[in-house]
């Protein structure tokens, strides 16, 4: 059975044991590439200038936190490399195959920044190794996404869509929440001295564990009906690559433009709030911890709610909506932030996973309505990219920076409703996709 053929007749309310086992392989496969990726910025943001920056961390902490926020930004650099790679493997070869890669990559190379030596102890080469693992870390997360988000919206029933959708994407909050909570314990169990010795490289380390528990749940899952369908019809083109950028260069750009906003201000939340608490406001980390693990809870929820909206009243009156709370709660947000009470903190953070859920919930499905099925993992995969690259990238680069230039934490609330702006308008530029066929007899 083709996607397709779930949008004639009556809604089927039931949802298949293979259904479930797909869900299942998106959900676990992001959550544990995000894990990964969280561990990093979030480390980032405390440490791993002290370990790998030494120098410059001992005579400029400030210039020392741009630039480790910046090794952030470099892997993103490397997604669109991944994404054309995955994505003209994935039109070719098939979704699971590729998605089962890039799960292996990432753990990879996040186990062996684990096994690194610091600065200390081997001098310049500490940072390029890092450089070098964040490196294929981005290419991997390149290829994830669109896999994942495939694999759950060709899958789906046609009214259900952006609820299926939405479950690769709550892998982001859900690994956050692993991540920050194991860092929470991590810095509640041990000496601040253990943590700088060894403790650092404990969630690195365990990656391998929720590597091998991925590979096996997505081994499992059957290939997208979509996919099959292609492979039966001999319909792919001979160049999806070449099709793609000849036929659908609007629609990437505009996917990537969508994505802006939501990227940079969930970057916030990933990395910046927690040096710039810990930092400037200096609230102790197991209490920022906290917030940020009960604001990702909120992340979680709200994008369940943004996907599962999406498929009653539309993808972009979700995406407008999303983007209108968060543009509006920018300003009064970092004015709780700044009050310095750790309950205002949190409160300020939950209420911003409100606008981020509903503006990032219908993307799965709404970036598969957008394009062929003979490119759509090409053409998902690198608008995501691209739109991580100019959004998320080094936002918090940027918001260090702001700080640095203007001492006014407005200046990075500024920063981040210019981009809403930017993302609101690429969302209404796109016509309605909801209910779009999927299949390839439809293209």
């Amino acid at each position: 059975m083709t996607s397709s053929s779930t949008s004639v007749g009556q809604p089927r309310q039931r949802v298949t044991r293979e259904e479930r086992k797909v869900l299942a392989g998106t959900l676990v496969g992001t959550t544990i590439e995000w894990y990964d990726f969280f561990i990093f910025a979030q480390l980032t943001a405390t440490v791993l200038a002290g370990l790998f920056l030494t120098p410059l961390s001992d005579s400029n902490p400030g210039l020392a936190q741009i630039l480790s926020f910046a090794l952030i930004g470099i892997s993103f650099l490397f997604r669109p490399l991944g994404a054309i790679v995955a994505g003209h493997l994935g039109d070719r070869i098939g979704r699971k195959a590729v998605l089962v890669m890039t799960l292996v990559l990432m753990g990879g190379a996040t186990a062996l920044i684990g096994l690194l030596p610091t600065y200390a102890q081997i001098g310049i080469w500490a940072p390029v190794l890092l450089i070098l693992f964040r490196i294929i870390q981005g290419f991997s997360a390149g290829g994830e996404w669109g896999g994942a988000a495939l694999m759950a919206v060709e899958h789906a029933p046609v009214h259900k869509r952006g609820l299926f959708g939405a479950f690769p994407q709550i892998g982001v909050p859900i690994g956050m929440i692993l991540a920050t909570s194991l860092l929470l314990l991590l810095r509640t169990v041990l000496t601040e001295d253990e943590f700088l010795a060894w403790g650092w490289r404990i969630p690195f380390l365990l990656s391998v564990v929720l590597i091998v528990v991925g590979y096996v749940i997505r081994r499992s899952v059957a290939e997208s009906p979509v996919f099959k369908e292609m492979a039966q019809r001999k319909a792919e083109s001979k160049a999806p690559l070449r099709e793609l950028f000849k036929n659908h260069t609007k629609e990437v750009f505009l996917s990537a433009a969508i994505f802006i906003g939501n990227n940079a201000a969930g970057y916030l939340l990933i990395a910046f709030f927690i040096s710039y608490a810990t930092g400037r406001l200096e609230l102790p980390i197991q209490q920022v911890l906290l917030a940020t693990v009960l604001a990702s809870f909120g992340w979680l929820i709200f994008t369940m709610v943004g996907g599962w909206l999406s498929d009653k009243i539309g993808r972009v009156r979700t995406f407008q909506i999303g983007y209108a709370l968060v543009f509006l709660w920018m300003l009064p947000m970092f004015m709780m932030i700044d009050s310095g009470d750790i309950v205002l903190y949190g409160i300020a953070l939950f209420i911003l996973t409100i606008g981020l859920g509903l503006s990032y919930g219908p993307m799965s499905a709404m970036y598969a309505e957008m394009f062929p099925a003979q490119v759509r993992y090409s053409g998902i995969s690198i608008g995501y990219a691209l739109g991580a690259i100019l959004g998320g990238a080094f936002a918090a680069t940027v918001a260090q920076a702001l700080l640095e230039a203007y001492e006014w934490s407005g200046s990075v609330a500024i920063y981040i409703m210019v981009l809403c702006v930017i993302s609101f308008i690429g969302v209404s530029l796109v016509k309605e996709t909801k209910g779009a066929p999927l299949g390839v007899s439809h293209h």
